[in-house]
């Protein structure tokens, strides 16, 4: 079957074949030289009607579909957790989380990663081995809320985005500028305000951390930036020169007194270099959301 245009563009070969064969001198040359036929424009075609929506993120689809079956898997999880999260809380975790992915696979696809058919085929045969034959696996995503299609779109996705996940942490630095911090830590502001003044009289630090904290006498050992969960007890940290010891900083965990006994590069420990590794990433994260067009379509979660 012809489209539209080709039925256009035929019909006007048509018409001029028509008038050429009126002016062929064997057949009689009429008086007057007809007019040609105006050109008849190609329409535009129609753009695609796109699928409802809970977002899109540089013109890339999250499907309502697609997003009411994470909703539902998460609330599941959190159920069988006996955590109790609001519907609201619940869609804003989840609808943030697939942007998330969308970022990260999209920015895998940028750099230049590519998870061909095959490569998704040869995942899908792996996870079938690996939960017991294809019935098992069915059975698996029709628990879960996916269909075949859904499934692969879920698979690719996450291939892609762990991808680009971990290329973002592989590139921390396993040695950067730290700080070697003691603490005095109390559960009360008077006896926070006791113990400054006990420092600003002399007293040894040492000695008051050792009253407050018997066990590790205040020592934190050597910390990164962004490694102690409270930005202000961070920033003061950071603020101080070897040997000066900090105000009083209130957290949630009570009244500080931090004191700086060292600083300079160091190796990171394990758990300050996972730390840092979700720093890195969620500044990633950050970045390209800020770079990207982001259109949340859930007038709840609408900014």
């Amino acid at each position: 079957m012809f489209s539209q245009p080709q039925i256009f563009l035929n019909r006007s070969i048509l018409i001029l074949s028509l008038a050429l064969s009126s002016c062929n001198p064997f057949l009689g040359t009429p008086t007057t030289t007809p007019t040609p036929p105006k050109p008849t424009e190609t329409p535009v075609p129609p753009t695609p009607t796109p699928p409802p929506s809970a977002a899109t993120i540089n013109g890339e689809y999250i499907t309502l579909t697609e997003f009411q079956a994470e909703l539902d898997r998460y609330q599941s999880a959190q159920k069988a957790l006996n955590k109790t999260v609001t519907e609201q809380a619940a869609k804003k975790i989840v609808l943030e989380d697939l942007i998330a992915q969308v970022l990260l696979a999209q920015g895998a696809r940028d750099a230049g990663f590519n998870l061909t058919e095959a490569d998704l085929q040869s995942r899908i045969e792996a996870l079938t081995k690996e939960v017991g034959g294809a019935d098992k696996l069915k059975a698996w995503q029709s628990t879960n809320g996916y269909d075949a299609e859904s499934f692969q779109l879920a698979l690719k996705r996450a291939a892609e985005s762990a991808w680009m996940r971990d290329k973002i942490i592989a590139d921390v630095p396993g040695t950067v500028e730290q700080v070697h911090v003691h603490q005095i830590l109390t559960y009360n502001e008077d006896d926070a305000k006791a113990v400054l003044d006990q420092l600003k009289v002399g007293k040894d630090f040492d000695e008051l951390a050792a009253l407050y904290d018997p066990l590790t006498h205040g020592e934190l050992g050597w910390v990164p930036r962004g490694y102690l969960l409270d930005s202000k007890a961070d920033e003061a940290v950071f603020t101080l020169k070897v040997g000066e010891y900090s105000e009083i900083i209130t957290t949630k965990a009570g009244f500080h007194i931090f004191k700086v006994i060292e600083r300079g590069e160091h190796s990171l420990s394990p758990d300050a270099l996972l730390s840092v590794q979700e720093q890195a990433l969620q500044k990633w994260l950050s970045d390209h959301r800020k770079q990207s067009d982001v259109v949340i379509a859930l007038d709840d979660l609408s900014p």
